[in-house]
């Protein structure tokens, strides 16, 4: 069945990645970012509703946008730890709050964490804390969402795509953003939810 995907972030490497998967098993992609017509920012609650309403009803909505700083922990303030949590947990929070109304009965959202909300490094507390979130949010949301509406999570290893952070993941094996993208198709095209895909 054809599906109506909203990928917020699709510019990115993996918005990319799930775009060109989701087009090539024939469904229709509405990309959004700050660039797109219309933009969103997931800081600015307004400008998610204003991409909703713009958009209307869809089937699926995916989330592969927000940054975190990268410092040793002495020199991590708590304005990093907000800061991460701002542009990446809450704005993929917001989404779904704010989001509901516009997915359609059975619909789906996924979100993306990484694999340093179980695995630390030297420089990710600020990025453990703000995967940690985003996977303990989505178990807990899963238990609420109305009208069968399901919500995973898919949480990436490094990107084989972004060589300058290989050294700073030791022991970790890089990941191609077309396989991370597979795991988004699981949670859009199948039948689990509240559940956290580690790729």
């Amino acid at each position: 069945m054809t599906k109506r995907i909203l990928i917020i972030g699709a510019g990115g490497t993996i918005g990319r990645a799930v775009s060109a998967a989701a087009r090539d098993l024939g469904h229709e992609v509405i990309a959004a970012s700050r660039s797109t017509s219309p933009a969103v920012d997931l800081g600015d609650e307004a400008s998610i509703d204003a991409l909703f309403a713009a958009v209307g009803t869809v089937d699926a909505v995916v989330c592969a946008t927000g940054s975190v700083p990268f410092k040793p922990f002495t020199e991590l303030e708590v304005a990093d730890y907000r800061r991460g949590l701002e542009s990446k947990t809450l704005g993929q929070i917001a989404v779904v709050v704010r989001g509901v109304a516009a997915v359609a009965d059975g619909g789906s959202f996924t979100l993306t964490s990484g694999i340093l909300g179980g695995v630390p490094i030297a420089t990710g507390a600020a990025a453990s804390a703000v995967n940690g979130a985003l996977d303990a949010f989505t178990m807990a949301a899963a238990t609420g969402l109305p009208r069968g509406i399901r919500i995973n999570t898919v949480s990436p290893n490094v990107l084989v795509e972004s060589p300058g952070s290989h050294r700073s993941f030791p022991g970790l094996i890089p990941v191609p953003a077309a396989v991370v993208a597979q795991s988004f198709i699981r949670s859009i095209d199948g039948v689990e939810t509240g559940r956290i895909f580690p790729v």
